[in-house]
């Protein structure tokens, strides 16, 4: 008998946070969550995972992800792995895939600062 499992968009949770659309799938045991995200302008919070390592695979569109203040553009085609307490946050208009090793959780993102949605972005102070 097979383990396979098949999850459908209306097994998602959808939600709305700090710029972005969400479509959070089930958990896969512990080990491994996976998040539909739509983004029209930005991402426009700074976080970062305490544990989980977040792999983004871009299916349409273009941006900027900022990781620990350091740019780095992508589009469609392109994957971006980052590793645990590792600032995040993005600009753009992009269809993605996020993959979380260990599956996310709550009580380990951790909350930096929230980023304005026009104009120039405010150096992080510590």
């Amino acid at each position: 008998m097979s383990n396979s499992t098949k999850t459908s968009r209306n097994d998602a949770s959808r939600k709305s946070k700090h710029g972005i659309e969400l479509w959070v799938y089930p958990s896969i045991g512990d080990e491994t969550g996976l998040v539909y995200i739509e983004v029209h302008e930005g991402h426009f919070e700074e976080f970062y995972d305490k544990v989980s390592t977040f792999t983004y695979y871009i299916i349409e569109g273009s941006g900027a992800f900022y990781l620990n203040g350091e740019l780095q553009n992508v589009e469609s085609g392109d994957v971006i792995s980052i590793p645990p307490k590792t600032k995040i946050y993005y600009k753009g208009s992009m269809k993605m895939i996020l993959i979380t090793t260990p599956a996310w959780s709550a009580e380990n993102e951790v909350h930096v600062r929230d980023i304005p949605r026009a104009g120039r972005i405010p150096e992080h102070q510590e």
